[in-house]
């Protein structure tokens, strides 16, 4: 097996971080992804929290499935910055029908790869509302999130990191 090493565009000025994430992806003998948007996160050891939020709102079938999804993933860090309280009560059985809200807007139907991105000003969530996409001083911003990595390629997808939770309105 060999690793995919997907190269984030110029315009994102992050190098290397899109690199080392693309690097956990596996490739088969074809070239093709092998891991799902699912095991991709887990694989990249930045995405923790997300994977959690996943499993509690049972949507790691969905998003094992076979899509394909665009995910815009927030890290760790961006589920450390929520005000207090906010993950814990999110994670709750009681607020489930919230988290998968939450969830759900961070997902595109269908492949907007990077590229795309730039030329478009909106997409639809799965969730039904739309996000807001910007490009400003070479940085690609969804509602008020920075992409930091785009382009991690799953065998149901694309994965973008961003770097703050959306919230839904």
């Amino acid at each position: 097996m060999k690793a995919i090493a997907v190269a984030a565009p110029q315009w994102m000025g992050i190098g290397l971080v899109g690199m080392i994430l693309a690097g956990t992806v596996q490739a088969d003998d074809h070239g093709m992804a092998k891991a799902d948007i699912v095991d991709t996160a887990i694989e990249a050891g930045q995405f923790d929290t997300l994977v959690a939020a996943i499993k509690a709102a049972d949507l790691v079938d969905t998003l094992k499935g076979e899509g394909p999804f665009t995910v815009f993933a927030p890290t760790d860090d961006a589920f450390a910055a929520l005000p207090d309280g906010t993950l814990d009560t999110l994670l709750m059985p009681e607020n489930k029908d919230q988290l998968q809200a939450v969830l759900t807007y961070h997902v595109v139907p269908g492949t907007i790869m990077a590229e795309d991105a730039m030329s478009a000003s909106s997409a639809t969530t799965v969730q039904g509302q739309d996000l807001t996409i910007t490009t400003m001083d070479g940085k690609v911003m969804i509602n008020d999130a920075t992409v930091t990595a785009a382009d991690v390629m799953a065998s149901n997808g694309v994965i973008h990191v961003i770097d703050t939770v959306l919230i839904p309105e």
